[in-house]
């Protein structure tokens, strides 16, 4: 069985696309399903909020809005290789999401705006890539419309955030007139054939060099300059490099419309890193052979209109998964049956019987889990905790209808349980006033869609005036509570308190005052917008 579970693991694949809003991301994602031929037809059309449904933006509000503010699962095969594609919210609001998401991928594509290049969103994202070790793949998307230089924005990749780009393709002709796509390797030129709005793959014709020179005599001896160039200063592809985040592969394309889509796909399989031993909290890594384990990394209710379920999603980080099997929830030592285990693609589901190191699972009615807690079977493991972000945004949130109580505060607790938003309590305001903390506003605005639409409570947002949270203790609560443009408020999924200021200034006035007071960032590793 371990020789079953290495080979298994090794056909693995999973990643996640990442990028700043509007870059392509849900359109990208979708264009690889086509391109492994898991669907016929692309639901993307011009115009974000006219596009059909894309197959990884299920919710109403997504759909709407024509913007990803969940991450979404699809796996499905290619090659010979298992894909597992983790589509994740572009917008910063939402980039708590993404950060879980990138606790369980082995890989991402960081998707770039031929147009905007690097954007403050990308780059914070970025960050997290190079924090977690997970090596990057750059794809520059859009490439049929107007935008930049390719070697400009070779060049603000690595002056920005000090990854050298090793190009694989080249494009021929400068942005918005894209003669085709030169792969590096071999020196052939790749034409692609235009479908309506990319809704099919695209035909490719593969032209040899002397063929292309000639049919190209206006851009085939520019590109060439630029390749050479390419050459002088080093940026071949290198293998370690890529694997050790110092490098990344670049490559060029249109997701809307098809062109490099299969080409990422094969670097993808070619190149992505398969499952590998992960560590446990205290540094110790856990061989994907060992007995099964994995990490919760996304909970999510309202996926099925029908059955009203709540799913968690588990990367399986070692063993071989079987839906039946009963395992060990490392957070409480209580025993989580697993009768009800799912393969997930978007909004579909089918019952997976069995699954591999780098598989997701989502398990179904999984109300006690959390993100970053660790499932596991037989020997005992615990994976290191999913930190949260530094909320920025406060509002104590009512119930519009006091008959509705119950209503309002399961909807409250299971949109918390999920990470939706951090829940906050305190003494002055009771249960039925929480105080709710963000990253950004829009998650106001789901956290009042959802409560209801969901669970029939409509509520009312107060904002409050903080923007800055910081992690106290007991000792030293009386003390900053007592200070004006302060709060004292305790966080109902652990107990931890935390101070809430008006804003740094006030922070470091406070710090001044009470220079024993305990005023941590929320945890370590935590993210600091």
């Amino acid at each position: 069985m371990s020789a079953r579970i290495v080979a298994e693991a090794a056909r693995r694949r999973t990643f996640a696309v990442i990028s700043h809003p509007d870059a392509g991301k849900s359109t990208l994602t979708e264009a690889l399903a086509l391109h492994a031929e898991v669907i016929d037809t692309a639901g993307a059309v011009h115009g974000k909020a006219g596009r059909k449904g894309v197959t990884s933006d299920w919710m109403e509000m997504e759909r709407k809005r024509g913007i990803s503010i969940t991450s979404a699962v699809l796996q499905f095969a290619y090659r010979d290789c298992v894909i597992n594609l983790l589509d994740t919210p572009g917008h910063g609001d939402f980039s708590e999401d993404t950060y879980r998401v990138l606790a369980a991928v082995d890989a991402a594509v960081m998707l770039l705006d031929a147009a905007k290049g690097l954007e403050p969103q990308t780059l914070k994202l970025f960050d997290v890539c190079r924090s977690r070790g997970v090596p990057v793949i750059t794809f520059v998307n859009k490439w049929d419309r107007p935008g930049r230089e390719p070697l400009e924005l070779l060049d603000e990749v690595e002056q920005t955030i000090g990854l050298r780009p090793m190009p694989l393709t080249w494009p021929l002709g400068p942005a918005g007139d894209l003669r085709g796509m030169i792969e590096l390797s071999t020196g052939e030129l790749h034409r692609y054939g235009r479908t309506a709005g990319g809704a099919t793959k695209a035909e490719i014709e593969v032209v040899p060099p002397e063929v292309a020179a000639e049919q190209e005599p206006q851009h085939w001896p520019v590109a060439q300059e630029e390749i050479e160039l390419l050459g002088e200063i080093g940026a071949q592809f290198d293998e370690k490099d890529f694997l050790a985040g110092i490098a990344t592969p670049v490559l060029f394309g249109a997701g809307l419309i098809g062109v490099g889509v299969g080409r990422l796909l094969d670097a993808l399989v070619d190149l992505a890193p398969a499952p590998s031993a992960r560590e446990d909290v205290d540094g110790n890594p856990r061989p994907i052979d060992r007995p099964l384990s994995g990490l919760v990394f996304k909970v999510q209710a309202g996926m099925d209109r029908n059955h009203r379920d709540r799913m968690a999603f588990l990367r399986i980080c070692s063993g071989r998964f079987e839906r039946g099997m009963v395992l060990t929830h490392a957070a409480t030592g209580r025993p989580f049956a697993t009768k009800y285990a799912q393969a997930v693609f978007g909004q579909e589901r089918t019952t997976v019987e069995e699954a591999f190191p780098g598989d997701i699972v989502g398990l179904v009615n999984a109300g006690a889990l959390r993100p970053g807690d660790t499932l596991f079977a037989e020997d005992e493991v615990v994976f290191p905790p999913i930190p949260s972000f530094a909320p920025e945004h406060f509002a104590v949130c009512r119930g519009k209808d006091s008959g509705r109580f119950k209503q309002f505060r399961r909807g409250i607790e299971q949109l918390d349980g999920e990470g939706v938003i951090q829940v906050l309590t305190s003494d002055l305001r009771g249960d039925q006033a929480p105080v709710l903390a963000a990253v950004g506003p829009l998650q106001f605005e789901v956290v009042t869609e959802r409560m209801a639409n969901e669970f029939g409570a409509a509520v009312t947002l107060e904002p409050l005036n903080y923007s800055v949270a910081r992690v106290t203790d007991e000792e030293s609560a009386p003390l900053l509570d007592g200070q004006s443009e302060v709060e004292v408020l305790r966080r109902r999924s652990d107990g931890v308190l935390l101070a809430v200021f008006v804003n740094k200034w006030r922070l470091e006035t406070v710090r001044r005052k009470f220079p024993d007071a305990k005023l941590e960032p929320l945890l370590a590793g935590t993210v600091e917008r």
